[in-house]
Order: C-alpha cells, then structure tokens, then sequence
C-alpha cells in the first residue's frame, strides 16, 4: 500500500490508520507537496521514518511504477479529488483500491465531502452515527463508495474512564486543559471570552491552553486569531498575569495526564478526555451548530457555559451516546473485511473506472489543481500579492 497525506492531521490520520493494516502488509507513507503540508518537526512528531514530500506528478509516477494494490488517500477532500481523477487511479481496471477518510469529528456528514470522494472505493468513518449518515448520501451520490467502520486511532484499545479508574488522587495543584481549534470559535473576541474565563479559575487551578502547532507551523485549517497573540494583548491592556494562562503542545494524550478537567468548543480532545476519564466541558455559549462543528456532542451531556468553566464544573458523558458515537465495540469495525471484499474484486474481475465529479467552480477547480502544481515556497508570495491587491482602491 502506498499512503497519502497533505497536511499535519491527515499525517497523523493516514500513518495511525495504516498501522492497523493486518500482518504481511506494507505501506510507504508519502506526502504531496502543497501549502499546508507538515513541517519536519510535524513529521517527526508522527513517525520516526523517512517521509517523502514528493509533487502530483512525482507521486503519480510513483504509484504507477509500484503498481501498489491499495493507496490511502488520507488528505483534505480537494486533494483527494484531484488524485482520484488522475490517470491510472481511475480509468484502469487493474487501478489500486482507492481508500479514504476523515481524521476526526466527521458528524453531520457533508455531501461535499462525499462529492470531493466519489472516485474513492472506500470511505472509512469512526462511528454508527456517522456510518448511518455517509451511507445514506453515498447510495445517491457515490453508489460506487462503500463505508467501511473503525474507530478513531487514538481511541483504539480505550474504553470511557479506562486511563483515570477511580480512586487516583488527582494531580496538585489541579490543571484545566483548554483544547484550542484553528478554525472554531471563528471571532478574536469569542477567544478573549475563553481566556478571560479561564484566567477566573480559582487561583489555585492552572489553566493550560492545548496548541495544534507552533506559530510557524502551517495547519490543516489557517488559525486567524492564535490564542498566544490574544493573551499577549489582554495581559498588555487588561493587567492580567502573565503566567496566570500557560500554553503548551506535543500529544493530547500526555497533555491529559494528570489532568483535571478538558474544555472545548468542539475538538476531538473532548473524545480523549472521556477516554481518559476526565470530566468535560463543551462551550455552548457561542452556538452548537455546524459553524462550531459541534453539533455531534449536543447529546452528549457534556453541554455547559463559560459560567461553569469559571465554576469548574466538568461533565460526564451519556453511555448511550458513548455506543453511537466513537465508542462502539472494536469488533465491529468492519473496514479491512471491505477491503479484502475489494481487494478479491479486484483480482477478479477487476475494478469498475471510478467517477469524479466537479465540485465548485471552474476557477475554483483550478486553483486547487495549482495547490498541487506550484511549489511550496511561491505560496507565501501569492498570499501578500493577494492581500495587497484587496488594500488597493479601486478605480472607477
């Protein structure tokens, strides 16, 4: 198998998820260049192998040659479009099983991301609620799409409290862990109100702010508002103590050891936290709806306010929503017995041509043809042209 990723939590996606191929399997790891794709320190922070950064058209020649029997398309919806129209990924009967998937909360499903992946032959998906969901949409959209059921990487092996059983006394002083997210809640103002109520903890919690990555580090969604610059402006204007709010990145899972409690307005760290058996807050003060992509957790339980994080007051989660919502048993993951299903198809008959379908529109299609065209480091110089260009009036 070959596996590909183009930015930092597909990476992480793409890797976990081919490490649960059965024994006898082997899988290279390769990532597409385009503007978001991970940085050494990213890689490393995933594998300790070599990774190969290689161009659309490198990568495609790369397939050909090797001729691999699967390839994991672990990337955004867009790349994975313009890769499963490629030649030899969609027109040939002896192609590759193309495999797909989400690396996180993929609830409600989007037609979109079903519209992106239709030349694919297997959508993997990490709950019965989302599996409902996919399957739905795929039997209209993509009736050549399966959907194929596991859990997420890094709740494999977990059931909900396993990591914290009762009885352990809890950490001194105690710590609340805030999980940040790059794109939700999308206004610098809603974030102040995360910080503020956070710095309002009882003076002998330390409240610690979860990075995804560094200031420098390009991300699968661009973060407008980092929670480190807000902090350096409210302890300028509102005399706040500087190391009252400490941040802090590396793994999720070393950063709830010990901890708490975990709030968030919609991250998948809330998943862990349950996992790790430490109480959880989702912030409901900014909406639950798809702009917070929080809608997943409205049954949850865990539902409360910034007034309640002030509080410390942390949530368990519903045993009912646990079942339907990444907790389902591990024996019921069904997407290797899929795989094979295509895999003896394959060898066979071989498989059906794939079908792609446009998605947006014609110049939209071909910028992010050009994502996967141009160099990495011409990307930084488009992005100040394009911003001068909106600061110049004008002419009439």
């Amino acid at each position: 198998m070959i596996a590909v990723a183009d930015s930092d939590s597909y990476l992480k996606w793409t890797h976990a998820t081919a490490a649960r191929l059965p024994y006898g399997w082997t899988c290279d790891t390769i990532i597409v260049r385009n503007p978001t794709q991970p940085s050494p320190a990213q890689i490393a922070a995933v594998t300790d192998q070599p990774v190969e950064v290689l161009s659309r058209r490198e990568l495609i020649h790369r397939i050909g040659f090797e001729r691999p029997d699967a390839v994991l398309l672990g990337c955004t919806g867009p790349t994975v479009g313009q890769l499963s129209a490629q030649r030899g990924l969609s027109d040939s009967l002896r192609r590759p099983v193309l495999i797909t998937g989400l690396p996180g909360i993929s609830f409600p499903a989007s037609p979109r991301a079903v519209r992106f992946r239709a030349g694919c032959d297997l959508l993997i998906v990490h709950s019965r609620r989302e599996r409902r969901e996919f399957s739905t949409l795929a039997q209209t959209m993509a009736p050549g799409l399966r959907v194929g059921l596991t859990r997420l990487p890094f709740l494999v092996d977990t059931e909900p409290g396993a990591q914290n059983p009762d009885g352990l006394e809890p950490q001194s002083p105690p710590r609340v862990l805030f999980a940040g997210q790059a794109m939700v809640p999308p206004k610098a103002e809603q974030r102040r109100q995360i910080l503020r109520a956070l710095a309002e903890l009882p003076g002998d919690v330390r409240p610690v702010v979860k990075l995804r990555a560094a200031a420098d580090e390009q991300q699968t969604h661009n973060e407008q508002h980092p929670y480190q610059g807000l902090w350096k402006q409210l302890v300028k204007n509102e005399q706040l103590s500087r190391r009252r709010v400490s941040f802090t990145q590396g793994s999720m899972r070393a950063a709830l050891e010990g901890a708490d409690g975990l709030v968030t307005v919609s991250s998948t760290a809330a998943l862990e936290a349950m996992a790790a058996g430490v109480g959880v807050l989702i912030l409901n003060d900014f909406g639950v709806n798809q702009t917070m992509i929080n809608t997943v957790y409205a049954e949850s339980g865990c539902l409360g306010t910034l007034d309640d994080l002030r509080r410390g007051e942390f949530k368990s989660p519903n045993k009912d929503w646990l079942m339907d919502n990444y907790f389902h048993p591990e024996a019921e993951s069904d997407w290797l017995d899929r795989l094979d299903d295509l895999l003896a198809i394959r060898e066979l008959h071989g498989l059906a041509p794939s079908i792609t379908m446009p998605v947006d529109s014609r110049s939209a299609r071909l910028k992010r043809r050009l994502r996967l065209e141009l160099p990495a480091r011409t990307w930084p110089m488009i992005r100040r042209v394009r911003r001068l260009a909106k600061r110049r009036p004008r002419r009439r």
